[in-house]
């Protein structure tokens, strides 16, 4: 039986949000944690458009992407990619602090960004 919980992101810095989210998705608030067998939790975060950011880090980082090819590597900036697609960079962050194990791919598809 898979459990639900629902996030609003109102005013929530990214990367304090994404540290709950991942441990929400790993399974780790249940007494019965494994971390060996895929957790039955799921998020859905609500208000993607509203999360903050703190310092200058919306003007100043970016995010790249590498295509595999010489000279492929391709630069955004981050409002820009908020911009385009906020659930991306919030599944990204969350993604990245999971534990990079066989189940990660599988746990991340929990997370439902609205």
């Amino acid at each position: 039986m898979m459990k639900v919980h629902t996030i609003d992101a109102t005013d929530q810095p990214l990367g304090r949000l994404a540290s709950k989210i991942a441990v929400i998705l790993r399974g780790k608030l249940n007494p019965s944690y494994n971390p060996s067998v895929m957790p039955q939790e799921k998020v859905i975060v609500e208000n993607i458009k509203q999360v903050k950011f703190t310092g200058k880090k919306f003007e100043q980082k970016t995010h790249h992407h590498y295509s595999g090819y010489p000279s492929g590597m391709k630069y955004r900036k981050l409002n820009v990619a908020f911009e385009k697609n906020p659930g991306k960079i919030l599944r990204l962050a969350v993604y990245r602090m999971l534990a990079p194990n066989r189940i990660r791919d599988k746990i991340i598809k929990n997370l439902e960004v609205k």
